[in-house]
């Protein structure tokens, strides 16, 4: 469990710290990025405490955030891992389909996972994910473990960031074929 002084969760949920972050960089003009409601139709409401009981989603999401960084299109989608291998069943195939169309726009595709057992969190480029993807699409694990992750994409600590991710989209940008 992360403790408070740590730069764990200190309560708050994954997309909590993302969208304080996504404020802090709209704040600082180093990017805009929205996150994406999920559509759905309430079937059942309590009125009393006026919150929705029960619903269904209206349509497949895509990806939770999108926007762009100086100028880039950027799309991606927020997990929490809660053990050191990451189940491909928390991705979607319309998720995937939707990051390769975005990224043949000369977008950049992400996925930011938090391993919450470790306190760390990890950018997971697309072209990352697509190879894990395909792997298991040809038979293979369906699934990745953390020590086969890149070390260089683990966010850094940065004081009054929560989520540094601007620095792995440098990265991922530095890292692709010309």
């Amino acid at each position: 469990m992360a403790t408070w002084n740590s730069r764990g969760l200190r309560g708050s949920t994954l997309e909590d710290l993302i969208n304080r972050t996504n404020e802090k960089y709209k704040e600082s003009g180093l990017a805009l990025i929205q996150k994406i409601p999920t559509p759905i139709t309430p079937i059942k409401i309590d009125k009393e405490h006026r919150h929705i009981t029960l619903a269904y989603f209206d349509q497949k999401s895509t990806v939770d955030y999108i926007g762009a960084v100086q100028g880039i299109p950027v799309c991606f989608d927020a997990k929490e891992c809660a053990i050191d291998t990451f189940s491909l069943q928390n991705i979607h195939a319309h998720q995937v389909q939707f990051m390769e169309a975005f990224e043949r726009q000369k977008g950049i595709a992400f996925f930011l996972i938090y391993y919450s057992h470790r306190d760390v969190f990890y950018y997971l480029p697309y072209e990352h994910l697509r190879f894990f993807w395909d792997r298991a699409q040809e038979g293979g694990r369906k699934s990745f473990r953390f020590d086969e992750l890149n070390p260089e994409y683990f966010l850094p600590q940065r004081s009054g960031i929560w989520v540094p991710y601007l620095d792995m989209i440098r990265k991922d940008l530095s890292d692709r074929p010309d």
